[in-house]
């Protein structure tokens, strides 16, 4: 629905101008407190199989009645005559209106009628007494899932403007019996096709008796209708200024029964004319769940009389007070499938009213009608003093004077474009011009926070929830981690117990697959600290059902699945990502099955693209022994046959390779060279990690992996002495207390013959030679022979332009590498200047490609170097002239030294190793 306006405060049974007396075509303007085609149930996605057979609360059924304390907004609307109902009184309402809520219970106030029905699943009748708890706090949801299949759910959304809501709550206020009566649960799940949508039931008819099929009826808006019928071009406009924005002729005191239900009566009538002209409007079903209604409402009649209530769609009305008899209906309901079903009560969020799709309810702006349903007065002043109060928080010069001009503006609109009163078109208008001073930057805030609004509901703790649910609950107030509807991040740090266990408590989540939590990038890149995303959805709820097949607790749930995808999985990947995903969710228990399936995969699997896919989850896996403290000693026995195999058979699989292959083959190259540098560290990864750096605040962080271009072999073996650990003795390196020994030495010989052979695709030659110089395993004059080489004049120039790319793109430091080396740099200028003009355009996308990944300032310094030509022959690493402004002509060792306790300072938190002997 496109932007719905309204400004004043809706008035419930006040006569409002234009009304047609009774009779009047649909021609002339009707005006009707509530009269739209009703919202469709809305149904959780992937439905499928149907179960067992539920049974349905009886129609006579006993109601609890609870007394509710009344509200400012629920007073009731004094009446001068209280009528005796000589039939049932049909309320037609337009789902979360404000208008039609306070039509209702202007309604209700006037007919004090002896029971209430509304519009929903019968299942739902024993939770209706919660709707008086005091922790039921609206927006919220009936959610009704199957019992063997939960994914085959559906919400019946209610928020406080929500008529249904604020009849639930007069019935309760008043002791008067209320119940649901639309189509059970239990078959209106069952209707459902695989896809998720909702079959329309066929009637039986005999074969010989079958007529042709219909040409479907085409879908029909009825506010639409009445719209283009009054002369309107938008609906919600016509909606809005006939209803919405209409303000009581008299005084409310004075307001007799017959106002306050004479709207209900236009109403009917114009949709019964719209009925008779469209049928069913394209909803077939509709037949069925208004036969159903109808038997209830018999029911209904026969325990309290004729003196019954009726809150349903509007589009439903005329259906409902049509005569059929009870073999008629009973005929529409026989051969409907079922299946069992079980209903609770689930938190809702405006957010959610204002989507279109999934479980949304399909209204633009749900805290507006909230905001026009709860002021008591002067709505346009109030809400201007809301949207100033948010732009204040944001640090925006919003003045009382803002808010005064915003509301005469605001109304000035209003009377140029012929509205009764402001609405939120006009009000958005008035606040972009006199608060936000014509930007939409803060207009978008106000429509994020305010039009549409944050609120997640509440439920009360007796509301029946699956296990699994009430141990997420528990857990959740232990760990204090509440959930909300706002989007939050949270830092955590895993040295701390409670954050720790928070860690797990998402960790579980997601491989449970509840997306409560995403982890987002840490500002720190220490092993032990964590950053979340946190926001709750209200469709979560149905995956915690889901998830209840596995376990009555979140731990033994994730343990449960976490062991099945052990079992079931195909791919080496997945079974690595698995058990790195069950110690970063404290899943010791499963992880005997997980590790054992990783073995048999690993023995199995030849393909050296998936053991060098499995291999980096298992590397960083070996990293959470200490920060986590669980056990990784055999992780770390697979991992290095993982790697031993790598080394093996990764030569032979570079050669014959396309284009594309080569770009992945290089991924998992740097994946692999990453993996071994974790390996290679030792038993106490983490350990070291903390011992090598610090962040800048003191506490510890990890050390950049290898092929970063931050540290060569040897400093970080300076690094391991000068910071001994409890993993590793004073004096020994980690690598000898590892399985891992020497393995970096056989991957530095792998990536040696990858680098010499010409059988090899040159952006795995031009790579294996960047990671061999990161590491110190290569001179700058080997580099420099080998880059010589590769772009000599016998080689295609597409073969050079990928070596180019493969040396100097795809990792940090490429760029300045040819900044602080003239030598490579000259060798690239070269070969480039040498390109043929025909061949130019071929090699050009894989050079932009190469250098548009350096930083600006990179590519700005590139091109000085090359405006300003060849470097000096004699310039190179020898130490003699590198004839580059800002660099000297060799290493002044007295100001390293100077340096050198200052970094020790920095990197270990220790001091140099001549300070310690001193």
């Amino acid at each position: 629905m496109s932007d719905r306006t309204a400004s004043e405060e809706p008035v419930a049974g006040a006569p409002v101008a234009d009304m047609p007396a009774a009779g009047t075509p649909v021609g002339v303007t009707p005006v009707v407190e509530a009269a739209a085609l009703e919202a469709p149930v809305v149904e959780a996605p992937g439905a499928e199989s149907p179960a067992a057979e539920t049974t349905v609360p009886a129609a006579d059924a006993p109601v609890t009645e609870v007394a509710v304390p009344v509200s400012a907004a629920e007073a009731p609307v004094p009446a001068t005559a209280v009528p005796v109902l000589d039939a049932p009184l049909l309320l037609g309402v337009r789902h979360h209106g404000p208008g039609s809520a306070r039509a209702v219970r202007a309604a209700l106030d006037a007919a004090r009628p002896a029971a209430v029905l509304i519009e929903g699943p019968p299942e739902g009748g024993a939770l209706l007494p919660l709707a008086a708890d005091p922790q039921m706090r609206p927006p919220v949801a009936l959610l009704a899932h199957a019992v063997d299949d939960p994914g085959r759910a559906a919400f019946w959304p209610l928020a406080e403007f929500s008529p249904e809501w604020v009849a639930i709550r007069w019935a309760l206020a008043h002791g008067v019996p209320v119940r649901f009566i639309d189509l059970p649960a239990t078959h209106s799940l069952a209707l459902k096709d695989p896809r998720g949508e909702e079959a329309a039931p066929a009637p039986e008819t005999p074969a010989d008796e079958a007529p042709a099929d219909p040409a479907p009826t085409p879908a029909v808006d009825p506010i639409r209708v009445l719209a283009e019928t009054a002369g309107y071009d938008d609906p919600e406009r016509w909606w809005e200024d006939v209803v919405e924005h209409r303000s009581p002729g008299a005084d409310a005191t004075s307001r007799t029964a017959a106002d306050a239900l004479a709207p209900f009566a236009a109403l009917a009538e114009a949709m019964t004319a719209l009925r008779e002209a469209y049928g069913d409007g394209g909803h077939p079903r509709d037949a069925v769940r208004e036969a159903y209604m109808r038997i209830q409402l018999r029911t209904a009649r026969k325990e309290f009389g004729d003196g019954v209530a009726v809150v349903c769609g509007a589009w439903h009305v005329p259906a409902l007070a049509t005569r059929t008899t009870l073999a008629a209906d009973r005929a529409l309901l026989k051969g409907l499938p079922k299946v069992k079903t079980e209903m609770t009560w689930v938190p809702w969020t405006h957010r959610r009213l204002a989507r279109h799709s999934g479980y949304g309810a399909g209204i633009d702006s749900p805290g507006w009608y909230g905001h026009l349903f709860a002021a008591a007065d002067r709505p346009i002043e109030r809400w201007m003093t809301k949207v100033a109060g948010l732009l204040r928080e944001e640090d925006r010069s919003v003045s009382t004077a803002h808010v005064i001009e915003a509301v005469r503006l605001a109304e000035t609109l209003a009377a140029m474009r012929g509205r009764p009163l402001a609405g939120l078109g006009e009000t958005t208008d008035a606040v972009r011009a006199v608060m936000c001073e014509g930007s939409d930057v803060p207009l978008a805030l106000i429509q994020d926070r305010l039009v549409v609004g944050e609120t997640l509901g509440e439920v009360p703790d007796t509301a029946p929830a699956v296990p699994l649910q009430r141990d997420l609950t528990r857990s959740q107030r232990t760990l204090r981690l509440k959930p909300e509807a706002l989007e939050r991040q949270i830092d955590l740090d895993l040295r701390k117990e409670t954050d720790a266990a928070r860690s797990r408590l998402l960790y579980r989540l997601r491989l449970l697959g509840i997306g409560w939590g995403e982890p987002a990038e840490s500002r720190s890149t220490g092993t032990f600290r964590e950053s979340w995303r946190l926001r709750w959805e209200p469709e979560l709820h149905v995956r915690v059902a889901e998830a209840g097949v596995w376990g009555t607790t979140v731990e033994s749930a994730a343990t449960a699945k976490a062991e099945s995808q052990a079992l079931a999985a195909t791919a080496l990947s997945e079974v690595t990502a698995l058990a790195e995903h069950c110690l970063l969710a404290g899943l010791a228990d499963a992880l005997p099955v997980v590790m054992k399936a990783l073995a048999d995969r690993a023995a199995l699997d030849a393909d050296v693209g998936h053991l060098a896919d499995a291999l980096p989850a298992l590397a960083r896996s070996l990293r959470y022994g200490d920060v986590r403290a669980t056990d990784t000693a055999a992780l770390s026995e697979v991992a290095a046959g993982l790697a031993e195999r790598i080394c093996v058979g990764l030569p032979p699989a570079c050669t014959g390779l396309d284009a594309d292959g080569a770009e992945a083959l290089r991924r998992q190259i740097d994946g692999v060279h990453s993996a071994i540098g974790l390996l290679a560290a030792g038993a106490g990864p983490a350990e070291a990690d903390t011992a090598a750096s610090t962040e800048a605040d003191g506490t510890p962080v990890e050390a950049a992996p290898a092929g970063a271009g931050t540290a060569t072999p040897a400093e970080a073996a300076t690094s391991a002495e000068a910071v001994p650990t409890e993993a590793t003795p004073t004096g020994a390196t980690s690598a000898e207390a590892t399985p891992t020994t020497g393995l970096r030495d056989r991957w530095s010989a792998v990536l040696r013959k990858l680098a010499g052979r010409d059988t090899v695709a040159g952006l795995i030659r031009g790579r294996a030679t960047r990671l061999l110089l990161d590491d110190g395993g290569l001179t700058e004059d080997e580099a420099a022979r080998l880059m010589g080489l590769a772009l000599s004049p016998g080689t295609p120039p597409t073969d050079a332009a990928a070596w180019i790319e493969g040396f100097v793109g795809g990792a940090s430091g490429g760029g300045m590498l040819l900044v602080h080396d003239e030598r490579l740099l000259a060798l690239v200028d070269t070969w480039l200047t040498g390109v043929p003009a025909d061949t130019f355009t071929d090699v050009l996308p894989l050079l932009r490609r190469t250098f548009s990944a350096f930083e600006p300032g990179v590519r700005r310094t590139l091109g000085e170097l090359a405006r300003r030509g060849p470097a000096p022959e004699h310039a190179g690493s020898d130490g003699t002239d590198h004839g580059c402004p800002g660099f000297g002509p060799g290493l002044d060792t007295d100001r390293a030294d100077a340096v050198e306790p200052v970094l020790h300072l920095l990197l270990a938190g220790a001091a140099a190793p001549s300070e310690a002997s001193a």
